[in-house]
């Protein structure tokens, strides 16, 4: 355990675990929603839009979150829009947009001067956080977290049914526009510490782990966001012992957790029909 006290005595380590903490907690509890109203494919889509916004900012000399944010939501209305004017579904749409996206966004990187780099945009640089990054995400976790606090029962209507929504007389299109918009903040937050990867996997894992582990939408949001702040801390101090990136390391923990959560679920299922069958005899 020495070794555990020695790192939290270092400044970076602990700036580390606690920017680890203030993304994990939004996105876990946006991972909740986004598993209810089957969009766990827009946070990706969104993870990789942003990327030629970023690149376009900082080729101009304008902030990178500016222009993430422009990119990430713009991506998400695109997406909407040709859904509501095209035959295509919208999980095919969103795999269109954010593949071609990405792809303007490498072409633009080798074509501008930009000082981004591409494994930092990838994978994140969880270590070397800036002063101004940690607290740009302290702000954006403060706020996802308030709205979600103040609409939680709006979104959660919205997410199971969007026509009941509207007949209870709740407006469909800020809330939907609402979300879209607490998503592609926490992605911009996000990528600069964890990275593009890792993001999407917070945005998902989180939320479908929680999925298989209750019954109740109070206690998904409850056990998503320890989860994903358990793997946040345990990615972070696991990568100094096995000598890997934290990033990586976090999405490894959360996957082998929705992995655990699947096979448990599996095996109680099985259980209580082999009870009902005995019953039954």
């Amino acid at each position: 355990m020495d070794w555990l006290w020695l790192t939290l005595e270092v400044d970076f380590m602990r700036q580390a675990l606690l920017m680890a903490v203030l993304v994990a907690v939004p996105a876990a509890l946006l991972s909740c929603f986004l598993v209810l109203k089957g969009w766990a494919l827009l946070g990706d889509a969104i993870a990789h839009a942003v990327f030629p916004g970023l690149v376009l900012a900082s080729a101009l000399g304008a902030p990178l979150v500016a222009g993430a944010f422009v990119a990430g939501l713009g991506c998400a209305l695109a997406t909407g829009y040709l859904k509501r004017h095209s035959r295509v579904k919208q999980d095919t749409l969103m795999g269109v947009v954010f593949s071609g996206m990405f792809g303007l966004g490498l072409v633009l990187h080798a074509r501008l001067p930009t000082e981004l780099h591409l494994d930092h945009i990838l994978l994140g640089d969880l270590l070397g956080v800036t002063p101004e990054a940690f607290w740009q995400m302290a702000v954006i976790a403060a706020l996802v977290v308030l709205g979600l606090a103040c609409r939680w029962r709006d979104l959660l209507v919205l997410a199971f049914d969007a026509a009941q929504a509207r007949a209870l007389g709740l407006r469909v299109g800020l809330l939907h526009y609402g979300l879209l918009g607490l998503i592609a903040l926490t992605v911009v937050g996000a990528l600069q510490a964890v990275g593009m990867v890792p993001v999407v996997a917070l945005l998902i894992a989180p939320g479908a782990t929680a999925f298989l582990l209750t019954r109740s939408f109070g206690w998904m949001l409850l056990v998503a966001t320890a989860l994903a702040v358990t793997a946040a801390l345990c990615g972070v101090l696991l990568s100094l012992v096995w000598d890997s990136a934290p990033a990586p390391t976090l999405v490894v923990l959360l996957t082998a957790g929705f992995l655990l959560a699947l096979a448990w679920r599996l095996w109680r299922d099985r259980r209580r029909s082999g009870d009902k069958g005995v019953q039954v005899a």
